[in-house]
């Protein structure tokens, strides 16, 4: 199996749908950390919250696209759309 090369502008991000974008995780997180010291005004509940969002959110905003692209997982997303965008 060939795998064709990728481009520099290619991203996995052009794959996902838009509840799957960067600015919708980021949005999401800040809603959540946000809302949680709104409710509660406690940082210790604020920062339960909080870590766990962020870690969700840093593995799908800087760790997924990496992997994707070391893996093969983005070829192959761009061959089942059939090889573009």
């Amino acid at each position: 199996m060939e795998s064709q090369p990728l481009d520099l502008g290619d991203s996995v991000w052009q794959y996902k749908p838009w509840w799957c974008q960067p600015w919708s995780i980021l949005l999401t997180t800040a809603i959540a950390i946000g809302g949680s010291w709104q409710l509660f005004h406690r940082l210790w509940v604020t920062g339960l919250v909080g870590l766990p969002v962020l870690a969700w959110a840093g593995f799908f905003v800087i760790v997924f696209p990496r992997l994707a692209r070391e893996t093969g997982l983005l070829a192959e997303m761009r061959q089942q759309h059939g090889g573009k965008a």
